[in-house]
């Protein structure tokens, strides 16, 4: 594919590190038994999946409005670290894997975060 036919979107870099993490969580997720597949699984997926199409369908709003969506996906990564939280405590992840996952969320938090503040900034700044 030309990749000046790319979206704006898929050249973030906050945007690959989410796939990466939606990877992530898919696998870590697909051997949970079925109590857990159908509520904690699947919420965690939604959640997950969240943080890459906020930002995504934010990058095609106005300023303003991608900065709320920026807000959302970071607010998904938040819930992420509630169910992961869960998850350790049911004893469906290892206390790695919590780490390892709570590390990712809080790179994309801050980047997220990073991101908005950039957005933020240049919006003000050309009123």
């Amino acid at each position: 594919m030309d990749q000046t036919q790319r979206f704006k979107f898929e050249d973030l870099r906050v945007y690959q590190d989410s796939l990466v993490f939606i990877t992530f969580v898919f696998s870590l997720t697909k051997s949970w038994a079925t109590p857990y597949r159908y509520t904690l699984a699947d919420q965690l997926q939604r959640a997950a999946l969240s943080i890459a199409l906020n930002i995504a369908e934010g990058t095609s709003r106005t300023t303003k409005d991608f900065a709320h969506f920026l807000s959302i996906s970071r607010g998904s990564c938040y819930e992420c670290v509630a169910i992961l939280t869960i998850a350790r405590n049911e004893k469906l992840i290892t206390g790695e894997q919590y780490d390892m996952a709570y590390e990712t969320l809080q790179k994309l938090a801050r980047t997220i975060s990073s991101l908005k503040r950039s957005i933020t900034s240049i919006r003000t700044s050309s009123k």
